[in-house]
């Protein structure tokens, strides 16, 4: 663990008093996680039972890895999660100490009075600026706050940004978590600034001019956000967009901006509006991908971007395509990146050289040597022939190839690097040295930190500027040809689509044709090719490599025969991909060679690498950073794109290393998008911190009325009116009101809102519905999403006709979200990933010529499906919500004069009359079996007696499922479970 700096004690020591609690508003990159971690050392003791909530799994880890590190072992760190059972949650606290727990975990618990609410001296909040009334956290203060008022609330968060959108936003984040005290630390405080600047790394801002294409097509992508932005506004002149620019649509958040404007309306909007939305993010990825993919990765993306515009999925003409496609900008960005990978100087086209079938065999190895044009000599290190083109090279094809500039600039950078190392070990004198000679380079992707490290490994040191990484650029080329072949292959078959593979990230995952892996040519040809690179610097890849991450090259896959000509010139390259085509031995099998030093083998053996001669290619990441930079220690660091929280993170790292001179190489390209969203990413945290600080200082502090249990319940309390005594004499009932809830329904917000209207809330594994308010009214909730899958998988029937048979009034509310139209028409917009069961035909799909085959579900089915769902359910009754808040109106309503639920028999109802129903120790693993086939609720607590655990049941033989199940209940669940297996 790192040092604190001054600031880091000021900070803790303004926050670590136990009898108050405080909001901590910190800059990004200053070690947050750290003053966490610190602060819960202090608090680390088994007298106490401290909370952490709202911690996402990536942080669960990282927090234990550090509180280890720093001895908070007695008893440390418990992780509370899904699969911890009921008894061992609640020993966990009653042992106290450290406890990390899911917000909906700890709601059910403490409902159900498993943990100790007055033992409890305090709860850590993570991520404060994503607390709304309707979210889990809120509920979490609600309950703790209700029966303990002594313990403190510590919140912590390091997005500002987040916490300026709304009227007194800072205040309602305040009011819900029940604090009074707030800490603002922007990077121009006082003690921040101070402690920064004492030591600081020695900074080389470089910036590099973009190519010539590459400044057009940023130009032309700019004009083309531009001309989307006024179109946009000139649609809508009823709604304040005002706040969009294209600086703004620099940023990811701009999307989420636009549709919260939109959504009210969203459904009264035309597709026209609809396409501009999705427009202003393909353009904002267009500019992060122009500076950050190798040239053929770029146009292989916007060849997929013409194909998704132009054809559906389902391989009709598209209707509404992309306006910004139809301009001339849009004409000199596909041009322009073209011209970047290959030029067509004929339309003839060369035969392709037949494909060489590798054996194992030194006769392969020659011949392979030899159709490459490559001369090896004695000593294994060969050139390829300046005059000659490779086989598979069409002569109608000239490759230009251009490289990214800061490929050249990177070099560069690690050429002085090594001079800088070679001076220091010179003029070193005995005795240690602060630091290591590890380079770290830093990206913002993986995908970057894939395509850099392939770069340096395959890189030729001597080749001309703008040409150091012709080989691997030509073997990109190849399997780009190669992937355009397989395009039209498959369509011709009718087959679907695929994205261009990787050359560098993918390489292990080719295979030669016959499907046994690389030949053991190919392996010494990879062996020779890592030994001639040896006296090189290696490079590890620190990020995890990008396979999944290639998914993004396709925008939208198109089935069938959606595979449409990509641009003009497919014509004239049309009898070149036809005799590229064909054979599968023409697999780029060269590719695999760009992998010199397998990752992971590297990484087994990492502590035996020179430091020297060791580049460390990692991806931005959150606080985690911090850790990387304490362990590795690295004094030189060069920041590939710009990056504002790991400055900071640089300068906390050289202030705790005195003596350590650190040296960071920042590259940024010139007059760029990348510079200018560097630039306002800073003025926006800026305005943000000083609008925090202004809201704190006219802020008006809440008085919180103090809840005790049956308090704010007078109302209620006066029930039960009847004439039948008295003439209408009211009868006092003192038992509270309140609403029995299915455990999974503490997913949504309504139970946080019904707690919140003074209803007591008893959490329950329900078996029929997900409320029970009355012992007659039954609700089974919905939302939009839910109810088309329910429909289209048929549970909703199965579900009401339980709720028909066991309560007299069964209800469906349909619940609407908040900021959204209250209208069925959104449904226009859903897709539906519900699986068929084979219950009901497979409803034929519409002719594709049709224009109108794009809408898979429409608002008119959906009300189709209801008025059948009421007509044969005569008793069932559908009340519509246009959001949660209404919905928690709506119980209060129907449970007015109405008699209370009982909760052992609304567990016991549908679940064969079980007294133990829903009280199992692993719910999930039961709710797990009960949706398999052939599980019914007569046979699955008889299953689930006979079998340990679902392992256990799935590593039953056919015999004996049948036995425990029945013969074709049986047979129908074994063949669920073992489908899609090799005999």
């Amino acid at each position: 663990m790192s040092t604190l700096l001054p600031f880091h004690k000021d900070i803790i020591q303004e926050i670590c008093d136990p009898g108050k609690s405080d909001l901590l508003v910190v800059a990004r990159g200053l070690g947050l996680r750290r003053i966490v971690c610190s602060l819960m050392q202090i608090y680390d003791s088994p007298k106490s039972l401290v909370l952490l909530v709202n911690a996402s799994p990536e942080e669960e880890t990282a927090i234990g890895e550090e509180l280890g590190i720093m001895g908070c072992r007695r008893p440390g760190l418990r992780v509370v999660g899904y699969e911890t059972p009921r008894q061992d949650r609640q020993a966990l606290y009653q042992g106290g100490g450290l406890i990390m727990v899911t917000s909906r975990i700890l709601v059910v618990d403490m409902l159900q009075s498993d943990i100790p609410i007055h033992l409890i001296s305090g709860i850590l909040v993570l991520h404060a600026e994503k607390v709304t009334p309707l979210v889990l956290e809120a509920f979490v203060i609600r309950l703790f706050r209700e029966k303990n008022k002594n313990g403190f609330v510590k919140a912590f968060t390091d997005q500002p940004e987040h916490i300026t959108s709304g009227l007194s936003p800072l205040k309602n984040i305040m009011k819900e978590l029940h604090i009074r005290r707030v800490h603002i630390y922007p990077r121009f405080h006082e003690s921040i600034k101070t402690s920064l600047e004492r030591r600081r790394a020695d900074v080389i801002e470089l910036s590099q001019d973009m190519t010539e294409s590459m400044s057009e097509i940023h130009h032309a992508i700019i004009q083309c956000m531009t001309s989307t932005l006024s179109e946009l506004k000139r649609s809508n002149t009823t709604l304040d967009l005002d706040d969009l620019s294209v600086e703004n649509a620099y940023f990811k958040s701009f999307s989420v901006i636009v549709r919260k404007q939109l959504d009210p309306v969203w459904h009264k909007v035309g597709p026209k509006t609809k396409q501009l939305v999705n427009d202003l993010g393909t353009l904002r990825n267009l500019l992060y991908y122009l500076l950050t993919y190798d040239p053929l990765q770029f146009h292989a993306y916007l060849e997929t971007l013409i194909a998704a515009n132009t054809t559906t999925s389902t391989g009709g003409v598209k209707q509404h395509q992309s306006p910004w496609m139809l301009t001339d900008a849009a004409h000199i960005i596909f041009e322009t990146a073209r011209r970047r990978c290959y030029t067509v100087s004929s339309t003839s086209a060369k035969s392709v050289a037949p494909a060489i079938d590798l054996v194992d065999d030194e006769d392969a190895w020659d011949a392979l040597n030899e159709a490459e044009g490559i001369q090896v000599d004695k000593k294994g290190k060969g050139k390829e022939k300046d005059d000659s083109r490779p086989h598979w090279l069409s002569a109608g094809l000239d490759p230009v190839l251009e490289e990214l500039p800061k490929w050249d600039l990177l070099t560069q950078v690690l050429d002085e690097i090594e001079e800088e190392i070679v001076k220091t070990e010179t003029m070193r004198k005995s005795g240690p040295t602060m630091g290591s000679d590890t380079v770290l380079i830093m990206a913002s992707s993986t995908r970057t930190c894939n395509l850099i490290t392939d770069f340096l490994s395959s890189h030729n040191p001597t080749g001309k500027k703008g040409a150091k990484g012709r080989d691997m650029m030509m073997q990109k080329l190849r399997v780009y040809l190669w992937w355009k072949g397989k395009l039209s292959q498959r369509k011709e078959e009718g087959k679907s689509a695929f994205h261009l593979p990787d050359a560098g990230s993918t390489a292990a995952s080719i295979k030669d044709p016959r499907g046994t892996g690389l030949s053991e040519a190919l392996r010494k040809k990879d062996k020779e090719k890592a030994e001639r690179n040896q006296s090189r610097r290696r490079v590890r890849g620190g990020a995890p490599a990008a396979a999944s991450d290639s998914g993004r090259i396709a925008v939208k896959s198109s089935a069938g025969k959606s595979s449409a000509p990509a641009e003009a010139e497919a014509d004239v390259l049309a009898e070149f991909w036809s005799q590229v085509t064909p054979d599968a031995s023409i697999t780029p099998f060269d590719v695999s060679s760009m992998a010199l030093l397998d990752l992971p083998d590297l990484d087994d053996h990492y502590g035996l690498v020179i430091p020297s001669q060791t580049v460390v290619v990692r991806a931005f990441s959150d606080d985690s950073d911090d850790r990387i930079l304490a362990e590795l220690q690295p004094r030189f660091i060069v920041m590939y794109e710009p990056n504002m929280e790991f400055i900071r993170r640089i300068e906390v790292y050289r202030s705790a290393s005195p003596g350590m001179n650190v040296r960071v190489y920042h590259m940024v390209y010139g007059s760029s998008c990348e510079e200018h969203k560097y630039l306002a990413g800073i003025r926006k945290e800026k305005e943000s911190f000083e609008r925090l600080i202004k809201e704190r200082a006219t802020m008006l502090m809440p008085i919180y009325e103090e809840r005790r249990e049956g308090a704010g319940r007078n109302e209620d309390a006066i029930k039960t009116i009847s004439s039948r005594y008295a003439g209408g004499r009211r009868e006092i009932n003192t038992e509270p009101s309140k609403v029995i809830v299915d455990m999974r329904e503490f997913r949504s917000t309504l139970p946080s809102l019904l707690h919140a209207a003074n209803i007591l809330v008893i959490p329950a594994t329900l078996t029929v519905g997900d409320y029970i308010l009355t012992p007659d009214i039954c609700v089974e909730r919905k939302s939009l999403s839910d109810l088309v899958a329910s429909f289209n998988s048929g549970r909703l029937y199965t579900q009401c006709e339980l709720m028909s048979v066991h309560y007299k009034h069964p209800v469906l509310l349909i619940e609407f979200e908040e900021d959204k139209a209250f209208s069925l028409e959104l449904i226009t917009e859903m897709k539906s990933y519900a699986k068929p069961t084979g219950k009901y035909p497979v409803k034929k799909k519409q002719d594709t010529a049709t224009p109108n085959n794009a809408t898979t579900y429409s608002s008119v089915s959906i009300q189709s499906k209801i008025v059948l769902l009421t007509l044969h359910f005569p008793r069932l009754r559908i009340i519509w919500s246009s959001s949660p808040f209404f919905s928690s109106e709506i119980f209060t309503d129907l449970k007015r004069n109405q008699a209370e639920p009982d909760p052992t028999k609304a567990i016991a109802i549908g679940a064969d009359d079980d007294p133990d129903a829903g009280r199992g120790v692993n719910t999930a693993a039961e709710e797990l079996v009960r949706c398999l086939p052939g599980v019914t609720a007569k046979n699955v607590k008889y299953l689930m007696s006979r079998v340990g655990s679902v392992r256990e049941f799935c590593g039953l033989s056919l015999q004996e499922v049948q036995q425990i199940l029945g013969v074709e209940p049986g047979k129908e669940c074994w063949e669920f479970m073992h489908k899609g297996e090799k005999q």
